[in-house]
């Protein structure tokens, strides 16, 4: 039974989700303007949460544009829901649709990808051999998740053996709560990792690690498990307050914290994985492990002399200015969501504050203007802490706490509020902003 004392009612939930939108689905819209006329070639990479909406975006903003969507995938993920799969509590065909569902008519879609970047000559190469040249370019590609760089690991492991890895996908999602389920009724030593690169949501790792403790808490188990979250740097969480929030938590629900200790190898056989520490190389032994692979801009991404050469150089995120998320070197080109190489902004609700902002130095571009429209780093995580509770946690670049709802809904309180922001009303919002209308 959960706890509602300390949250609004259902009907304040449903006021507030349908008149702004938590997880920073409030946004900005462009005021209603006749479209701009032009033959401008718009080239998108990537049909993902960020390539998506702008297309739909951009269709309503220009008159003649010529836009193209290059992604290979025939499905569309929605990336939000592969915890709450991992976890038992959505099927895997939650998060799945298809890309052409989301497009607007006149948008064109290459189901193909980028094999080569030529920003000089303002042409992007098609691993089928074709070739299609641009005004602009928007790189939405969306991130890789290097598995090779653990040793040992294949993802034909998930779900057998005590291994789970929930990013690899909804279906892969489904296989980790196989292997999470297990470990919930047999227990044993639960070993929750996380890489030392940036990485798409941050807080899915903690979500994870809490989810499992509940849910073994809630079937009686939970006296025989020992959780151990695997932090890979001498944190819990990127903002300070928060991940002392998460200690917190943590050491209350007898959560082990073992800080500085990234994932390097694994031995499925004999159940043993190898961290490497600042004190050497250390193995432990598991019953359950969550591998959570280092994650980098995509080869097409990295080989095209559009990463940043001083900041993150093994995992070659675009150079772009953290504000307008244009390139400084090329100002034709735009990065977008995961692969844009800016301090913060790897979620889903840092795309829906990104986009338009592209829009409109797209647009005030392509008309011969300017615009001060600027990303300030929104970066919103409804960090669950067991079923039926999470946080809502909202920041900026600068960690600053920025909530959607101050004085309604805080950030660091375990609310059923913030659960159902997370279940309910996350999911509708960002159709609508796939449509371009939130």
């Amino acid at each position: 039974m959960v706890d509602k004392s300390k949250a609004p009612s259902r009907r304040a939930f449903l006021g507030l989700a349908a008149g702004a939108g938590a997880l920073g689905l409030s946004g900005t819209f462009s005021e209603a303007q006749a479209p701009i006329p032009t033959n401008a070639k718009i080239l998108i990479l990537g049909a993902g949460a960020a390539g998506t909406a702008l297309a739909n975006r951009l269709t309503e903003r220009l008159e003649g544009a010529s836009i193209t969507l290059v992604d290979g995938r025939q499905a569309h993920w929605y990336q939000p829901g592969f915890s709450l799969i991992a976890a038992g509590l959505k099927p895997a065909s939650y998060s799945i649709s298809q890309t052409v569902d989301w497009l607007p008519s006149g948008v064109t879609l290459k189901q193909d990808w980028a094999a080569n970047i030529d920003p000089e000559a303002r042409k992007v190469a098609l691993a089928g051999g074709e070739t299609l040249s641009y005004d602009y370019l928007i790189i939405a590609t969306g991130l890789t998740l290097d598995h090779d760089a653990i040793e040992g690991f294949t993802l034909d492991m998930v779900g057998e053996n005590g291994i789970g890895a929930l990013y690899a996908g909804p279906d892969y999602a489904a296989k980790t709560w196989k292997a999470a389920s297990k470990f919930t009724e047999d227990g044993g030593i639960g070993l929750f990792t996380r890489p030392a690169t940036e990485m798409k949501c941050a807080g899915a790792p903690l979500k994870h690690t809490f989810l499992i403790d509940d849910l073994a808490r809630k079937a009686g188990t939970r006296s025989k498990m020992d959780v151990r979250y695997m932090s890979n740097n001498k944190s819990l969480f990127g903002v300070p307050i928060v991940s002392e929030k998460v200690r917190m938590l943590f050491e209350d629900r007898e959560i082990a914290s073992d800080y500085s200790h990234v994932l390097t190898s694994i031995d499925a056989g004999s159940k043993r994985a190898r961290f490497d520490t600042p004190e050497g190389v250390v193995e432990r032994d598991y019953d359950y492990i969550h591998v959570i692979p280092p994650q980098r801009a995509p080869d097409v991404v990295r080989q095209s002399g559009l990463s940043w050469a001083d900041k993150w150089v093994d995992q070659g995120w675009v150079e772009v200015d953290k504000a307008s998320l244009r390139h400084l070197r090329y100002p034709e080109v735009f990065a977008l969501g995961d692969v844009a190489g800016v301090p913060k902004g790897k979620t889903a609700a840092s795309v829906k504050w990104q986009v338009p902002v592209v829009e409109e130095h797209l647009v005030a571009q392509i008309s011969g203007d300017t615009t001060d429209a600027a990303f300030n780093g929104y970066t919103s995580c409804p960090l669950i802490t067991q079923v039926g509770r999470a946080m809502l946690i909202e920041f900026d670049y600068n960690n600053n706490l920025t909530p959607s709802f101050p004085g309604i809904i805080a950030p660091l309180e375990e609310l059923w509020i913030s659960w159902l922001m997370k279940e309910v009303a996350l999911k509708a919002t960002y159709n609508a902003m796939l449509r371009g209308k939130a």
